[in-house]
């Protein structure tokens, strides 16, 4: 085993400006061991880049989310992030995570579809209507968790420009310093804290009224516990699916055989947002150091205990080991347990709904404009944990 003291290299690999994943991985991928790593802030720590060893760590609870509160924590911006349930560990993990699991089942999030889709017509209807150039982000892909989300937890539509500018700032990695980084949780904690006492006063048929009730009534979890989970709710529920969204069109329209198969074979929408899901690396880095609680020997390294480990998912979901021809999009692909939702207890709570948003917004932008393509300047997000364009200009 390798317990190499070599200095770290500088890390994250990727570029914010475009959705390829860097050549970098690769080279790590096929050498021997975990490669030492050094984010802007933090500790050192190790990466993983190979699937196998990615599905070791993230499954084996001998690494630890909780512990990174105790230790000066691999990440990219001064801040640092209260990660709310995906810094915790079981039990307190499993007992948030059950109060939430119930409203984002397939079975509960398939009842939603109807919704989804009568909302994906009417935001393409209203494209359509005001002719191109348009911005296929902030008239299409945001809208679209956004509503969903926001009707999920009972938060007034109205209020979206007030929590994007949050959010944005909690997924920041930019200049911002601790202590604006802290104002901006407090802000944002505070306009949960409101929407809650609101609900508490009008209770209502949605899931913050229900968590309410778990707090009040079965006292399972604390006030704070309860606003964070509201607050990660709304800011997971949203941005990620927002972003993959412009994400999966641009790579469809760089690979036009798979977007002329999925129009002759609609029915194929299924399999191709997972196959989206593995070939587009969302994250500029990878992030959510794990900490082992005892020495384990990972990929031939021993990971001393109390030291940092990483987990490069987009690298992962490119590894030659796993899948064939990773480095190909391919939306008849079968057997595909991709890495895109994480894998272990911290498997994403809200991966059915996310699934079933970018399955409607993907299929209906592609049936009703069968000459979609860019038209204009990319403005891409910068300085941000996700990669995306945060301006998409498109025509048809």
């Amino acid at each position: 085993m390798t317990t190499a003291d070599t200095a770290p290299l500088s890390y994250p690999f990727n570029v914010a400006e475009s959705l390829d994943l860097s050549d970098a991985y690769e080279q790590v991928r096929n050498s021997p061991g975990l490669l030492k790593v050094q984010l802007t802030y933090g500790e050192p720590a190790w990466l993983v880049t190979r699937y196998a060893e990615a599905r070791f760590v993230l499954g084996d609870q001998r690494f630890s989310r909780a512990e990174s509160a105790n230790h000066d924590e691999p990440r990219q911006s001064e801040g640092r992030r209260d990660s709310g349930i995906l810094g915790m560990d079981p039990p307190d993990h499993t007992r948030l995570r059950t109060l939430v699991a119930k409203a984002f089942t397939v079975r509960q999030v398939e009842k939603l579809r109807p919704q989804v889709r009568q909302l994906t017509h009417e935001l393409l209807d209203e494209l359509e209507a005001a002719g191109p150039p348009a911005d296929l982000v902030d008239r299409y892909a945001l809208p679209i968790p956004v509503a969903v989300i926001c009707r999920l937890l009972g938060v007034p539509e109205q209020d979206r420009p007030k929590f994007r500018a949050w959010s944005d700032a909690a997924l920041s990695t930019s200049s911002l310093t601790a202590e604006e980084f802290d104002a901006n949780r407090d802000e944002l904690r505070a306009y949960m804290g409101q929407l809650i006492e609101e609900h508490r006063r009008a209770p209502r048929d949605d899931l913050m009224t229900a968590l309410i009730d778990a707090r009040d009534t079965g006292d399972r979890l604390s006030e704070l516990e309860l606003v964070d989970l509201c607050v990660g709710i709304l800011v997971a529920g949203h941005e990620t699916t927002a972003t993959q969204i412009p994400n999966f069109v641009l790579a469809l329209l760089d690979h036009p055989d798979q977007l002329s198969l999925l129009r002759e074979r609609p029915e194929l929408i299924g399999g191709a947002v997972e196959e989206l899901l593995r070939f587009v690396p969302l994250g500029s880095g990878a992030g959510q150091a794990r900490y082992a609680t005892e020495d384990i020997d990972v990929g031939g390294t021993l990971v001393r205990a109390g030291t940092p480990v990483l987990v490069a998912v987009g690298a992962a979901n490119r590894d030659a080991l796993r899948f064939d021809a990773p480095g190909t999009l391919n939306i008849t692909r079968t057997g595909n347990q991709h890495l895109g939702f994480g894998h272990g207890v911290h498997h994403c709570l809200g991966a059915p709904l996310a699934r079933l948003e970018l399955q409607e917004a993907i299929g209906a932008l592609i049936t009703r404009f069968p000459k979609l393509q860019v038209a204009g300047d990319i403005e891409w997000k910068t300085q941000m944990l996700v990669r995306g364009p945060r301006v998409l200009p498109v025509g048809w």
